[in-house]
Order: structure tokens, then C-alpha cells, then sequence
């Protein structure tokens, strides 16, 4: 059976981690992410993993990018600067292919901002942060047990697409303390990556179109070539248009097929309601509380609630909402809500935005809900 515990969002990614099966952390400190740190430091050398503070941003990020490559399942964690300076080595890992989990314990900005508030800045940066076209993977828990499970699905995909992840959270669910029931072993999926048989011509990136490769790892006794620069099948540099065009697609695509297998979402109350709230994080929570309290005043309010953003969840959106008015809650000053407008273009879309360091509460958020209800 599983037990209730008491954990904080930090906490739960550091159990998440160990669960995926975890055993290298590569990081720097920084507010309000430390806890992972600290967690990670305490837990790994009791599953003979290696926990490793770095210099800086820059080097963790590099560091759990060479332990990848040696066949590791690997963490960092930081917070908004720290991120910024995450984005050249992210990129690294996106045209090598190498699966890596990087947790953004979001707080406002930009700069170093404000530490020890929370925010929801950071959705786009997660996008785009590092130049160039590439796939993303994001992922944003609201809820204690979406954290731990949340966190085990971001090793989970970063393995089997062979990509780095991204795990969102922000400072208030990153330091939020309540009971949770964890599951046990075994009552959830681990996905270790795979494989090839051989490698013919060391060709490591060679596979059908939008499948991910099937590298071998090193120390496996193939004398494989990885580099930043655009590359050929072998991973030697290789800037000829018809192969960067091919090299491209295949990164691309290899999420691009896979979306609907990627995008996870929760619904509550959509069935009969009049007006959906699209939140994600922190705001999920304060969206549900809100819809609890307006469904006893007889007003009828539902939530979208993505846990995957990117991919965003278009067709998803589309099929839950339908011709319905919509209300984005984000902290930021509006970035999820132009992807919302993007796709909900024939729909009313109206917009709940703060970025102060405070939470928008369910009471602000029911006074948006009558206000537009009564316009």
C-alpha cells in the first residue's frame, strides 16, 4: 500500500528522481531551488550515485550532459538566472540528442529579481530559450503527487526521445509543504533508454524519419563522435544543406510524431461548464479552489489544467473548450494566454495576469469570473 507523507514540491522531485532511477546530479545553488540540491546530495550515495556542485550554471549543465553521454540518467535544477545560463549548454543537448531532466524552479524577474517569490516567467524562455530551431519538451505540475509522477515522466521521455526535459515549477509549488500519497514501486512506469544491436559505420544518428536515435552510450566500445556543430550520421561536422535539412527534420519530428503520446492535461468541471480557465502550476490550484466556491453560488466554471506546455496542448484546448469563453491565470505579464488566443482565435479569450511576486487568489479570481460574467 502507499503511505502518506508530508513533502514539499522540492522534496517530491528529489523522491521522483530517485524513483526514475537517477544517479547523477549536476548543479549549482540558487533560491528556490536549493532543496533539490540538498535533497539529492542526502540521497544519492545511498543509491551509489554521485552528487556533484559545479562552479557554476554553465559547468552543471555541462557536466550532466558528459555523464548522459556515459549512460547515466541525470538532474540539474535552478531558477531563473541560473536558467538563462543553462540555455547554450540546453542547446548542446538538443542537436547532440542527449537526455537530460532540467528542473526551473521559476521566481520573478528578470535579474536576479525577486529570490524568494514565485512566478510563471519563465514558459516561454522554455520554449526558446537557446537559439536555433528545436524541440522542447516542458512539463508543469501543480498538485503534490503530479510532482513526483510528473518528475518520473520527465526521465521517462527524455529517455525514450532521447532530449533534454524540462520540469516547471514555480516557488510556491517548489516550497509548499502537504500530505501526499506517494505510490510504490512498481505501480509506475520506468523507461531506460534503448539501445542499438550494432552500429554500422558508426553511423550513431541514422534512424527512420521522426523515430529517435538508438546511440550507444560511451564505454561501450564504439568510438563515437558528439559535438555541438550540426553533424553528419557519424556526429562529425557536416554543414551541407541537404544533410542539415535532414539532420533538422529528424529532431523536430521525433517530437512532432509522438505529441499526443507526450501531452498529458487534467479537466475539472468541464462537462457543464459555461466559462474554462486555463492555469497551469501554482495558478491550477487557485483556479480549482476558485471554481469550488463560484459551483456553490450556482455559476458554472471549469479548468484546463496543462501539465504538459510544450508541446502545447492544441487540439486538447480546442476539444475541451469548444465555443466556450476562456479566462487565462498566469503569473507574468501574459505569455501561455498568446498560445491560448492562437488557438482558441474564434473564441473570447480574457486574461488574469500578476507578476508582483504574489499568488492571484481564488477570491481575485472569482471577482474576474463575475466581473466577465456580468460585462
Amino acid at each position: 500500500m502507499s503511505e502518506v507523507k508530508i513533502r514539499s514540491g522540492n522534496e517530491l522531485v528529489v523522491e521522483g528522481a530517485i524513483a526514475a532511477g537517477c544517479k547523477i546530479f549536476g548543479g549549482y545553488p540558487i533560491t528556490p531551488s536549493s532543496e533539490i540540491a540538498e535533497g539529492m546530495a542526502r540521497e544519492l550515495p545511498k543509491v551509489d550515485g554521485l552528487f556533484i556542485q559545479m562552479e557554476d550554471e554553465l559547468a552543471a549543465m555541462g557536466a550532466v550532459i558528459g555523464a548522459s553521454l556515459g549512460g547515466k540518467k541525470v538532474l540539474t535544477a535552478t531558477s531563473g538566472p541560473g536558467f538563462s545560463l543553462k540555455q547554450e549548454n540546453l542547446g548542446v543537448a538538443m542537436i547532440a540528442e542527449v537526455p537530460v531532466v532540467i528542473v526551473n524552479v521559476m521566481r520573478g524577474g528578470p535579474s536576479t529579481g525577486l529570490p524568494t517569490r514565485g512566478a510563471q516567467g519563465d514558459v516561454m524562455q522554455a520554449r526558446w530559450g537557446t537559439h536555433g530551431d528545436h524541440p522542447v519538451i516542458a512539463l508543469a505540475p501543480a498538485f503534490p503527487e503530479e510532482v513526483f509522477t510528473t518528475t518520473i515522466e520527465a526521465f521517462n521521455l527524455a529517455e525514450k526521445y532521447m532530449t533534454p526535459v524540462i520540469l516547471l515549477l514555480d516557488e510556491i509549488v517548489g516550497h509548499s509543504h502537504e500530505p501526499v500519497e506517494l505510490p510504490k514501486e512498481g505501480e509506475y512506469e520506468i523507461i531506460n533508454r534503448k539501445y542499438p544491436d550494432k552500429v554500422e559505420d558508426l553511423a550513431i544518428y541514422k534512424r527512420e524519419m521522426g523515430e529517435p536515435p538508438l546511440r550507444p552510450d560511451f564505454f561501450m566500445g564504439y568510438p563515437i563522435h558528439v559535438e555541438s556543430l550540426e553533424h553528419s550520421d557519424q556526429g562529425y561536422p557536416n554543414t551541407v544543406p541537404e544533410n542539415v535539412e535532414v539532420q533538422q527534420k529528424r529532431r523536430l519530428l521525433k517530437i512532432e510524431n509522438h505529441k499526443n503520446e507526450i501531452i498529458k492535461y487534467k479537466t475539472h468541471f468541464t462537462d457543464d461548464a459555461e466559462l474554462v480557465i486555463f492555469a497551469f502550476g501554482s495558478m491550477a490550484r487557485s483556479a480549482l479552489e476558485a471554481i469550488k466556491l463560484l459551483r456553490e453560488e450556482g455559476i458554472k466554471v471549469g479548468l484546463f489544467q496543462p501539465i504538459t506546455i510544450w508541446p502545447f496542448p492544441e487540439e486538447q484546448l480546442k476539444d475541451v473548450v469548444k465555443d466556450r469563453d476562456t479566462l487565462v491565470v498566469e503569473l507574468n505579464w501574459g505569455q501561455l494566454i498568446y498560445e491560448v488566443e492562437r488557438v482558441l482565435k474564434d473564441n473570447k479569450v480574457h486574461s488574469l495576469l500578476k507578476m508582483t511576486g504574489m499568488a492571484i487568489t481564488p477570491n481575485e479570481i472569482i471577482d474576474k469570473i463575475k466581473e466577465i460574467k456580468n460585462a
